[in-house]
């Protein structure tokens, strides 16, 4: 009885032992997992893009300043917007620059873009590949005149924007005259995103856009738009108003040539001997009728004797 005691009293230290020793063994080898975090979501994938609708290309070419962009401190002279430089930006258009520099037409057109009372321009621009399809040596033939008139009949005097094309009333006027028949110009848009033109000589498309802003706007087209003013035979001038027949003036016995006084001796009945001494020209018809009235008083006097 004791013995058992005594074993019991020494299992029952041990046990708890071994197991204080279990946990603690077990807790060094159990790592300590981090606190979860929530998974990032995962990308949605995006929409496919749509097509552009067709029609010309309503990107510009050459973009616009930003209207945040720090202006400078010292303002620079003369206008702000240069054409020329726009369409060297371009990279398509060296015939047209050439063309406006040269009649200095670009001047012009670069002041009235700085002026306040001006509603704008609107320039309508070929590409080199559209002088291309001119008859070879046509812009040569042409005389400084009609090479601004060329330039001018591509100009309108006022701002349209692209979705104003259909406002516009035909014949469009352009800054080359208002002659209906000789610089007619119609427009035509189809969808709002087509537009054709048409010279009588000449049908073009507008294919994209240059420049736009609230002032400016350069479309690009695919042939040179020729007036039929530049076509057509030139006008023949009016014919002068003809003069109303006046008769002749009467020659001056005074001043008649003695062949003249000659002729009218001989329709008389003159025997065409020649006049006395002293006696001129003129008085030829007054001696030849005193010689024959001298010459009836004689006879009558003969016979009464």
């Amino acid at each position: 009885m004791r013995i058992m005691q005594e074993s019991q009293s020494f299992i029952m230290p041990t046990t708890i032992l071994l197991l204080a020793l279990f946990y603690t063994t077990s807790a060094q080898l159990s790592p300590i997992q981090p606190p979860s975090t929530p998974s990032p979501p995962l990308p949605q994938p995006s929409p496919p893009a749509t097509a552009p609708a067709p029609g010309f290309n309503t990107v510009p070419l050459v973009p616009v300043t930003p209207t945040g962009a720090p202006t400078p401190t010292i303002t620079p002279k003369g206008p702000t917007i240069d054409i020329v430089q726009i369409l060297r930006k371009a990279k398509r258009f060296s015939v047209l620059t050439r063309l406006l520099k040269t009649t200095q037409l670009i001047n012009q057109l670069n002041s009235q873009l700085v002026t306040s009372s001006s509603g704008g321009l609107t320039l309508f621009a070929p590409e080199d590949s559209a002088f291309s399809k001119l008859k070879p040596g046509f812009l040569n033939s042409l005389t400084d005149r009609q090479k601004v008139e060329l330039l001018q009949f591509h100009t309108l005097s006022s701002f349209i924007a692209i979705s104003n094309f259909d406002t516009l009333t035909n014949p469009v006027q352009t800054q080359a005259g208002d002659d209906p028949q000789r610089l007619q110009l119609n427009v035509t848009t189809f969808g709002g995103s087509q537009v054709s033109m048409a010279t009588g000589a000449v049908n073009a498309s507008v294919t994209g856009t240059v420049y736009s802003d609230n002032k400016l706007a350069i479309y690009q087209v695919d042939k040179v738009l020729l007036p039929l003013d530049l076509v057509l035979p030139s006008k023949a001038p009016a014919p002068a108003p003809s003069l109303a027949k006046k008769g002749l003036p009467k020659a001056d016995k005074g001043n008649s040539t003695a062949a003249d006084d000659s002729s009218t001796a001989s329709d008389d009945g003159s025997d065409g001997k020649a006049l006395p001494a002293g006696v001129s020209a003129g008085c030829s018809m007054k001696w030849v009728n005193k010689v024959v009235v001298v010459g009836v008083v004689g006879l009558v006097s003969g016979v009464m004797i």
